[in-house]
């Protein structure tokens, strides 16, 4: 059997320190595992909200890395255009031009926005 040993630092509070790297390990071993947190933290010693903050910070800088690029805001014109009666048009980069004239539309074309990206629900 080979086994490693490792030193971890521990803060004058007494608590150990995981390194990041170590940290993502256990973190990517949590997303395989199928276990709930309180399963996985007991299953490999670390206290339950220990692992759920780092599967937090995890979370927030996904979603931080995914958001840039990207629009933040959508603006919105109120136009009428030619031939087109009442209604609202919804042009966004790409070429994809919406025109919702009844109020009925305005929830679809809002769920079609989003699966797109453009914005989240309020």
């Amino acid at each position: 059997m080979n086994e490693t040993t490792e030193i971890l630092k521990v803060d004058e509070a007494g608590r150990v320190r995981t390194p990041r790297e170590k940290q993502e390990e256990v973190l990517d071993g949590f997303e395989r595992s199928g276990m709930t947190g309180m399963q996985f933290a007991k299953h490999i010693g670390v206290k339950y909200p220990t692992l759920m903050n780092w599967v937090q910070r995890r979370r927030r800088e996904r979603k931080e890395s995914a958001g840039t690029g990207g629009p933040r805001w959508l603006e919105a014109v109120l136009d009428t255009p030619r031939g087109a009666g009442e209604g609202v048009v919804v042009e966004i980069p790409g070429g994809l031009r919406l025109i919702v004239k009844e109020s009925g539309q305005a929830k679809t074309a809002g769920e079609l926005l989003r699966v797109l990206g453009f914005g989240q629900p309020c």
